[in-house]
């Protein structure tokens, strides 16, 4: 199952769900993030916290639309509080979910884990209900426990 997910500028929440997706479904998925306004870079706060869980994130960059196929993904995430659908292909046949997460850009270190946290449970919890067969590995569910 292909998912793409998308905020405003691809440098914090976009880029956390798509590294803690890659991380807790290693091997079920494909993820994918753009920004509707790309900031052409990874705030480095949003680093620090996927860092101090061990997350990986070697290769995540800032991007647009311009370089996300929205056809290819069969599920679109929407971390913004806006409405996506005007900026995507009229004829999109996915389905798309909006989960609200307040961007951290510009804030402290605390609001960009808070971020994190939500993001996360979210990937672990209520994505699985979108993809059938779908199960995060048992240690990013356990940090749910923790959260």
């Amino acid at each position: 199952m292909e998912t793409g997910v998308l905020c405003l500028g691809n440098s914090c929440r976009s880029i956390m769900a798509e590294a803690l997706a890659r991380y807790c479904f290693p091997d079920s998925l494909r993820f994918a993030s753009a920004g509707i306004y790309p900031l052409g870079f990874v705030a480095p706060e949003t680093l620090q916290v996927l860092a101090e869980w061990g997350v990986p994130t070697a290769g995540l960059r800032s991007k647009g639309l311009e370089e996300f196929s929205p056809a290819a993904f069969s599920l679109l995430v929407n971390l913004t509080s806006s409405a996506v659908a005007s900026q995507l292909p009229w004829d999109y046949p996915g389905r798309i979910v909006t989960y609200p997460v307040v961007d951290p850009f510009g804030d402290t270190l605390e609001a960009y884990r808070r971020a994190r946290d939500l993001i996360h449970r979210f990937v672990t919890e209520d994505l699985p209900a979108y993809l059938p067969g779908v199960e995060a590995i048992p240690e990013c569910l356990e940090r749910n426990a923790r959260l």
